[in-house]
């Protein structure tokens, strides 16, 4: 290891390691839909995707007549849809947890650093079953603020011990991807959760390697 360049992987965890961003749609709609209100898959898509339900709920109370006292009641019923989806839903991927055993095999510390809630993220990571491979995991209240701010992957970097050229960040998602680059890590934009394997991040980490 001492000789590479990359010595930790941090993903994102929506749309990178589960396969979440509709279930995070799906139950903030549900939630929204008590109040007549709904985000429609375009500004899903274009504004609001991986941001926090808080911060979503800000955007809405701009431009909607959503007054602030309902964020709490609001938030707290997107989550619990959230988690009843999970429980239904989020199942172990094996091209994941091939890949996260693969790495930590080699060397790799591995973190999740993610726009979701804590106990979101903690489920999401006990069910798909890839807990086990982190050194630690990170949610939005770890830090003062979210995706697109570098907070929590300038935490994710310090806690590892290590400087931002020295780990590879796989996002997914516009607020995410800006959030990595101004970390100043090495960043790999994927797809879907489908990109997200054992070749195609050995391959871009040898390819940030060959040309450090």
């Amino acid at each position: 290891m001492s000789n590479r360049l990359i010595k930790a992987v941090i993903f994102d965890m929506d749309g990178v390691l589960i396969d979440a961003k509709d279930w995070h749609y799906d139950a903030l709609n549900k939630a929204l839909s008590i109040f007549g209100l709904t985000i429609s898959r375009h500004d899903h898509l274009t504004t609001f995707d991986g941001l926090s339900t808080s911060q979503k709920l800000k955007i809405l109370s701009k431009t909607f007549v959503l007054p602030e006292s309902l964020h709490g009641f609001i938030n707290e019923m997107k989550q619990q849809y959230t988690m009843d989806i999970t429980h239904q839903l989020c199942k172990p991927v094996f091209h994941h947890q091939y890949a996260l055993s693969k790495l930590r095999e080699n060397g790799y510390q591995l973190a999740v650093a993610s726009n979701s809630i804590r106990n979101t993220v903690k489920v999401m990571m006990e069910k798909s079953s890839l807990m086990n491979y982190l050194d630690f995991y990170l949610s939005n209240q770890d830090v003062s603020v979210g995706k697109p701010s570098p907070e929590i992957y300038n935490l994710a970097i310090s806690k590892l011990g290590l400087k931002p050229e020295e780990c590879l960040i796989v996002e997914d998602n516009e607020n995410g991807i800006k959030a990595a680059l101004a970390s100043g890590a090495n960043v790999l934009k994927v797809d879907s959760i489908y990109d997200v394997n054992y070749d195609n991040i050995t391959q871009y980490i040898e390819e940030v390697e060959k040309n450090a």
